[in-house]
């Protein structure tokens, strides 16, 4: 008895020392708890009482909790004040100590749930039908012609629909939420829009241009035998196939060839391996004519072709093909390797030896940020297209970089145009606003319901969004995307300089995010930006490769959806672009409704399990 009660004072000290530092962070940081918005003024406190408790080391102390029977500190996220003061009411109790402890006026576990449901549902909608957790869909650019694909995503749960300003035009955008809005009309739901500022974005420049060539190839099976011909679209320049069509290629034709073209005729050519081949005409599509082709083809601009009539021993007169688009080019790299990336916007080219196997020249491209040469140091990693190719700098000047390759695939990487260049531990001085940004706002804060901000790194970047913001009389909710490892550091101080507008949230950019902090990190890193989103009461975004392989290919992968059931921690999930894009949000439809049966946002729940009484287990019941 006198060991528990030992116990019990030791932890009746560390909460005193924990409320102690919990009321000095509150005075130390009166400043920002007084500029906040007044909706966020407990949240904010919160806020901070969550980081007081966690400037401690709370794992003994935790422990200790559990072996007396005491609830753990650790689950009071969204009521932290709430959770401290119960934890010294039941230690009291058990110690006989008659210390009165008021509760009136502390946040409780209903009102925080209540902030964070009133904040999610301001900026990403209504629930669905038994799910809580909104799915956000990123649009295609087919979204801005194709009503029913909008109809057919909010049927099948979407809740909020992103437009990337980084892509399309005004006009483009401004199709696609006509879309949006009269489909929601039409099915009467409320499908909010956010639209991303494109950022400051780091990546390779363009590759030397290949030749002008494309290549033709029908599948064949296991024999060799053409099993399926090439589909292709012939029309003119001006009109490309839709998009996800399956046609493997579009040959641009001379108007007065393809006014001439009918179903059953043949176009001949030769190929530029001098090879005799041919395209038989199948019919029309729209502004096309269809094609197929069982011949394997490298088809180049300004190949003769010449039309043989199905009913006509005679061939017509030749015509050329039109300029097809330059094959993409890459960078080879293999660990060892040497990569010059510069200012200069000369287009990238593979590296160039002598007949000896000497280096003549070595591999070199652009990078669309300039400020990073002033900022990277000597010594520092470098990563390109999401983490597949690593390198060290060895060099650096204000107007280039020479990089010694770590890491790439034992047969070589290939480094392509527009691929993302990550310098996780450079201080680099970029804004979160560029001055395309500062235009692209207008639109958004005129049409869409909440901007997601890109690259956040400080308080000063929301300061500078703020700013414009407020030039525009807008009152729009602001979407923080966290996706460097400052913007992680520096999480606490971002969201209390946020809070002075309503409503917020966060979106945890897993892409960038898991390269600029570390794979093996980034599992605890995700985490803890949920944590500390509800502590604040900030509903969080779950994004990046959310069912990336249904959505692209139309198979989930096992890790996928592991990760998409997971997701459902989150307030929101986001899906990208894909082909099979309908197919999954129907799959995270499901899969979130059905999660919401077994786990809370920090809670495992233990629903009835049929029949375990007689050493069965069965979750049929809970199918969806």
């Amino acid at each position: 008895m006198k060991n528990k009660i030992k116990r019990l004072n030791a932890l009746g000290q560390r909460l005193d020392h924990i409320l102690g530092r919990a009321k000095e962070m509150e005075l130390q940081y009166a400043e920002e708890l007084d500029a906040v918005h007044p909706i966020y003024r407990k949240s904010a406190a919160n806020l901070i009482h969550y980081l007081a408790v966690r400037s401690f080391d709370i794992d003994e102390y935790e422990e200790e909790l559990l072996q007396l029977g005491l609830p753990a500190l650790s689950d009071a996220e969204g009521h932290v004040m709430k959770g401290i003061l119960n934890h010294k009411h039941l230690i009291n109790s058990l110690l006989d100590r008659k210390e009165p402890i008021s509760l009136k006026g502390v946040l409780g576990i209903k009102k925080s749930e209540k902030l964070l449901k009133k904040n999610t549902k301001l900026l990403f909608g209504y629930k669905s039908k038994k799910r809580a957790t909104r799915i956000m869909v990123t649009l295609p650019s087919t979204a801005a012609e194709d009503l029913g694909f909008i109809r057919k995503l909010l049927a099948n749960g979407m809740n909020s629909a992103r437009i990337n300003c980084a892509h399309d035009t005004p006009e483009v955008w401004l199709k696609m939420i006509h879309n949006v809005k009269t489909a929601s009309t039409k099915q009467r739901k409320k499908c909010k829009i956010t639209m991303d500022l494109a950022g400051p974005k780091l990546r390779t420049g363009p590759m030397i241009e290949g030749p002008k060539v494309v290549h033709i190839k029908p599948q064949r099976d296991d024999l060799g035998r053409v099993s399926n011909p090439s589909k292709i679209w012939i029309a003119a320049p001006d009109v490309p196939p839709p998009p996800h069509s399956d046609y493997q290629t579009h040959i641009p034709v001379d108007p007065k060839l393809f006014s001439k073209i009918k179903k059953g005729d043949t176009l001949r050519f030769t190929d530029s391996r001098g090879k005799n081949c041919k395209i038989k005409i199948k019919g029309k599509d729209g502004k096309a004519k269809v094609g197929k082709c069982s011949d394997s083809v490298y088809l180049e601009t300004g190949t003769e072709m010449i039309l043989h009539k199905e009913k006509s021993k005679k061939d017509q007169k030749s015509y050329r093909v039109g300029e097809l688009l330059p094959k993409e080019q890459f960078i080879i790299l293999h660990a060892g390797d040497q990569l010059r990336l510069h200012q200069e916007s000369t287009p990238g080219e593979s590296a160039v030896y002598n007949e000896d196997g000497s280096l003549h020249k070595m591999a070199h491209v652009s990078c669309t940020l300039p400020q990073v040469f002033t900022d990277a140091k000597v010594g520092e990693p470098i990563y390109f297209d999401d983490g597949k190719i690593e390198g060290i700098i060895q060099e650096v000047t204000p107007s280039e970089m020479i990089i010694n390759i770590i890491h790439a695939k034992d047969k070589g990487s290939k480094l392509k145009a527009d691929k993302g260049i990550n310098l996780p531990k450079s201080t680099l001085h970029v804004s979160g606003l560029t001055d395309k940004d500062r235009e692209d706002i207008k639109f958004v804060a005129e049409h869409a319901d909440a901007v997601n901000f890109s690259f956040v790194n400080s308080k000063e970047d929301i300061l500078d969004l703020y700013g414009e913001l407020d030039k525009l009389e807008a009152n729009i909710g602001v979407i923080l995307k966290i996706e460097t490892q400052k913007g992680f550091s520096n999480l606490p101080s971002i969201l209390l300089t946020a809070m002075r507008k309503y409503p917020i949230g966060v979106m945890t950019a897993r892409g960038d995010l898991a390269i600029e902090t570390g794979w093996k990190n980034f599992a605890s890193i995700q985490q803890e930006i949920m944590r500390i989103c509800a502590a604040a009461h900030i509903p969080n975004i779950w994004a990046t490769q959310v069912l990336e392989n249904l959505a692209k290919k139309g198979t989930p992968s096992r890790a996928e959806i592991t990760d998409a059931a997971l997701a459902q921690q989150a307030e929101c999930v986001m899906l990208n672009k894909g082909y099979y894009i309908q197919k999954a949000v129907r799959m995270l439809d499901k899969i979130l409704r059905r999660m919401e049966r077994f786990q809370g946002k920090n809670l495992r729940r233990l629903p009835r399990l049929e029949n375990a009484d007689k050493l069965l287990v069965s979750h049929e019941v809970y199918d969806v």
